[in-house]
């Protein structure tokens, strides 16, 4: 059997075909998760060169659910890929773990402890006293890259376990302390993402 002959096959029609397609689907789906990122971060390379590779692949896709309109599963795979894309792309997100996180830690207790485990981890601290409704608190402030953030987040559920806290994100800083990265790993990523980022 010939290609031309495998294209007007069954199998291809209702098993091939709508694999491809949903394939394409996750595929697209997930780059555009990223490409979020990527224009989020100010990473002004990056997200147009994922952004056209997203498009190239969702018109194509597209234009196969479109000359199969009497085939349903097509549209069947259309929807499973953007729905798996979706997760993926999320998966993708976490496994980057872009950028910067802005910790604000409120506390009634002497902070002392934790303000000190940030700085043994080389992470910038700012603390300041506040007063919330019972009384006086103790705020502290630390910005970390994302790949830190479950490490942060243990120092502080080992300093209080029902501390409040809250994280946000960080789109640009000018300066600031960072654990550093070590060997040809941070010289490399260093040399990547800098001309990317804004205000660089």
């Amino acid at each position: 059997m010939g290609i031309a002959g495998l294209i007007d096959s069954p199998i291809y029609a209702w098993g091939v075909l709508p694999f491809l397609i949903f394939l394409s689907r996750v595929v697209d789906v997930s780059m555009g998760t990223v490409r979020v990122i990527f224009v989020s971060r100010g990473m002004k390379y990056m997200a147009p060169l994922v952004g056209f590779v997203e498009v190239l692949v969702w018109l194509l896709a597209v234009g196969q659910v479109m000359r199969n309109l009497t085939n349903p599963i097509c549209y069947l795979a259309y929807a499973g890929g953007f729905a798996m894309g979706n997760y993926i792309g999320i998966c993708i997100a976490d496994r980057l773990s872009l950028g910067l996180v802005m910790i604000r830690v409120i506390t009634k207790r002497d902070a002392s402890s934790l303000i000190a485990c940030f700085r043994n981890a080389d992470f910038g601290v700012t603390s300041v006293d506040g007063e919330g409704k019972t009384g006086q608190v103790k705020i502290v402030f630390t910005i970390v890259p994302r790949k830190e953030l479950s490490r942060a987040v243990g120092m502080i559920k080992q300093f209080n376990p029902q501390a409040f806290y809250s994280i946000e994100e960080v789109n640009s800083v000018q300066s600031g302390v960072f654990p550093l990265r070590s060997g040809a790993d941070s010289r490399m990523l260093t040399r990547l993402f800098r001309p990317m980022r804004k205000g660089k």
